[in-house]
């Protein structure tokens, strides 16, 4: 099995565009959507759910009432002032460092292990789909991500795929990392301005921290030529190959606005073809 993951140095670059449409274009693959923060490529592939399993992780003290006699020790002792007067958890504050557990002379303190979100397996129009959804204001993104590749992982082990296509997450954190490990090629894709030229630097050099083979797509590079010839000139000086060039297209918005991929929506579109080539070059060089 190939792993291939589509990432960018921030959000809004086309990164579920273009996996929707590898999605449509590659053969016996499974698909997974690592961005859990802001997962939307369901919205393309409109699942059907057959699996649903929730995600807990991170600690939380809880408080025995009938065991605590309410001595102090562990108001005095939390560094982060998460226990209020009367003796109740405040679960924001609450770091889950387990020292008022420790330190509790009553064993009144048990740590708990907090839903953070869901996980799920579901069957496409296009194949098998692991994805996620993490709570609002929940952290531990990274060990969702690392879940959701599992998931794929085992699926595709299973029925012998050739690919797995993980849409990625955008910028340089925890999860991006997760989602880069392992990979035959990440795909970063980018826009052609100052900031996105720096992103995808920034992107470029975390792939390389963790020896993820690079490749990479200009979108919408005709909004700005002379920023597409930069951003080209870098990754001929950086030795990244550039697969291919994107230009702004009416039709990929609404293709959106259909809940559809651009190959289904507009199957002759000049994007469409451009993304036919673009898939060819990475089915055929990516090992």
């Amino acid at each position: 099995m190939r792993e291939l993951v589509i990432i960018s140095g921030k959000g809004g670059t086309g990164k579920t565009i273009i996996t929707g449409a590898f999605a449509s274009l590659a053969k016996n693959k499974v698909l997974a959507d690592c961005d859990v923060d802001a997962a939307d490529l369901h919205l393309i592939l409109k699942p059907k759910i057959k699996e649903e399993q929730e995600f807990l992780s991170g600690t939380e003290a809880v408080i025995n009432k009938d065991l605590c006699n309410e001595c102090g020790l562990c108001r005095r002792l939390c560094r982060f002032d998460a226990i209020s007067e009367d003796f109740l958890v405040n679960p924001i504050a609450c770091e889950g460092c387990n020292f008022c557990a420790f330190a509790c002379p009553q064993k009144a303190i048990a740590m708990q292990k907090n839903p953070k979100g869901k996980y799920f397996v579901s069957d496409t129009k296009f194949g098998h789909f692991a994805h996620a959804k993490l709570g609002i204001a929940q952290d531990n993104s990274g060990k969702l991500v690392s879940l959701v590749k599992k998931q794929a992982n085992e699926i595709g082990q299973k029925l012998k795929s050739d690919w797995i296509i993980i849409d990625g997450s955008p910028g340089i954190g925890c999860p991006v990392i997760a989602s880069m490990s392992g990979v035959n090629c990440a795909l970063i894709v980018t826009e052609p301005t100052m900031s996105g030229l720096h992103d995808a630097d920034r992107i470029i050099k975390t792939a390389r921290h963790f020896n993820a083979p690079i490749k990479l797509i200009i979108n919408k590079y005709d909004l700005n030529p002379v920023m597409s010839k930069k951003i080209e000139a870098y990754c001929k000086n950086n030795d990244i190959s550039v697969l291919g060039k994107l230009a702004f297209d009416k039709t990929v918005v609404e293709a959106m606005v259909e809940g559809k991929t651009i190959i289904e929506y507009a199957p002759n579109s000049e994007t469409s073809n451009k993304l036919r080539e673009i898939w060819n070059k990475i089915d055929n060089e990516v090992i």
